[in-house]
């Protein structure tokens, strides 16, 4: 009878369990607040004993001053969390907020030696959020030292107030960074002075992901946001995305190395998701005379780019020859990459696709239009008239959707103020409008950018 080989290794064992470990972490945390006379975020204690009663590790640290704290009281602060997780080598914390905090030097030093991957112990931290603090320079540019070193893949600066001087202390220490992917800079105070440094950075990091909503771009700092974005496409020889080589066209296996965690990504251009909501890009005023060539920049971009996969432009007073202009762009790019696949799109407008004959328009589309606004017109409707550049625009996105529902995707839903067409990516190599998401979004006539403060998530 044959001997049953036995295993070398033992089986490893469960898990050790996490609520002990938390509870530790919570005892520790009571005594640096106490140590530096500070108070206990309560976000921070519930968050903990939230995790503690279901047993679960805590992978997102939210600090934040508290709303209905007493005159007496201890401020809160950062370094006793800072101390905790270095005692504790608490790894399995991922994400950390920082909201509404006045953060001094030595608050700012501390995250930044933790950053660094300074010690024994590596940062577990990939993911920062600093929300309407407030930095004065010296802490602005200590951070900007540590980002050069760190392993964050995604930072967030969000309604943090910056000059030039200050902002320039966070762009040198993004410059070469081949780790970080996503940049979140809304409400920031940007200019057009920061298109430029903006423009280089993208073009030599790693940064795949750009929010800029809320700021003050204008024509001219957006234009030179996209220009090295172009000549990076022209580079490449104004190949179509569909015809150009697998090794510097094929998006989901770049998409694959950019996420990986775990080694560098060349340096870029890889931008794939662009927002530059809310920027005052118009045609008004001195900057409205760059509107033409950011008009053209844009289609150039749309055209050629084998990354780019979303452009949001809402609240942009763009107009309407604009819009006929990202429309052809769209053509152009839908030809190249499935000229083969999707014919229908490419035919003249009298001819129709079965699925396309009768759009099913989303109820909200059937409201009375605000003043000033495109009209959408319902199909049975006796009050429908001829088409702008823009409701052409919008009805083109749609039959491309619903073109695509013949090869298994399901069809995109229309936005009655954006005029996007919004869906799931596919895991094909083909692209499709349907997977464009927001990229032709922009302002009706009319339309006020209200700023809304973001609720922090726990």
């Amino acid at each position: 009878m044959p001997r049953v080989k036995e295993g070398k290794g033992k089986s490893k064992g469960a898990p050790p369990p996490i609520a002990p470990v938390l509870q530790q972490f919570l005892k520790t945390y009571e005594k640096h607040c106490a140590h530096s006379q500070t108070s206990m975020c309560p976000a921070i204690r519930r968050d903990l004993k939230s995790s503690i009663d279901s047993e679960q590790s805590l992978r997102r640290f939210t600090l934040i001053r508290p709303a209905d704290s007493l005159p007496g009281l201890p401020p809160v602060s950062l370094e006793p969390l800072l101390m905790t997780i270095r005692d504790e080598r608490y790894t399995p914390g991922k994400e950390i907020c920082i909201w509404g905090l006045q953060l001094s030097n030595p608050e700012i030093a501390r995250l930044s030696c933790l950053l660094e991957l300074t010690g024994r112990t590596a940062c577990p931290f990939t993911t920062l959020e600093i929300i309407a603090c407030k930095m004065d320079p010296w802490s602005l540019g200590r951070l900007g030292k540590a980002l050069q070193f760190s392993s964050l893949l995604s930072l967030v600066l969000d309604y943090c107030r910056f000059g030039n001087e200050e902002m320039e202390c966070i762009f040198s220490g993004l410059e070469n960074n081949k780790r970080l992917q996503g940049l979140s800079l809304r409400y920031c105070g940007l200019g057009p002075w920061s298109g430029p440094r903006l423009g280089s950075i993208i073009s030599r990091s790693a940064v795949c992901k750009l929010h800029l909503d809320g700021n003050s771009l204008q024509c001219s700092g957006a234009l030179a946001l996209l220009r090295p974005l172009v000549e990076y496409a022209e580079m490449q020889g104004k190949d179509p995305p569909g015809t150009a080589s697998p090794d510097t066209g094929n998006s989901p296996q770049l998409l694959h190395k950019i996420r990986n965690k775990k080694r560098l990504t060349e340096a870029g251009p890889w931008l794939v998701k662009l927002q530059l909501a809310d920027n005052g890009i118009d045609g008004k005023g001195e900057e409205g005379e760059n509107l033409l060539e950011f008009t053209r920049m844009l289609t150039c971009l749309i055209k050629y780019s084998a990354h780019l996969r979303e452009i949001d432009l809402g609240n942009n007073d763009l107009g309407e020859t604009a819009a006929a202009d990202v429309l052809g762009a769209l053509r152009a790019r839908k030809t190249g990459l499935e000229k083969d696949t999707l014919p229908a799109l490419c035919a003249p407008a009298h001819t129709k696709h079965p699925r396309a004959e009768q759009p099913d328009f989303a109820p909200s589309l059937r409201k009375s239009p605000a003043p000033g606004c495109a009209r959408w017109a319902d199909p049975g409707s006796r009050r429908s008239r001829s088409p702008s550049p823009s409701q052409r625009l919008r009805r083109q996105l749609r039959a491309a959707a619903m073109a695509d529902v013949e090869d298994g995707e399901e069809p995109c839903a229309l936005s009655s103020h954006s005029g996007s067409a919004g869906s799931k990516s596919g895991g094909d190599k083909m692209f499709s409008l349907k997977k464009w998401n927001a990229v032709a979004m922009w302002s009706e006539a009319g339309a006020l950018a209200g700023e809304t403060r973001p609720e922090p998530r726990h």
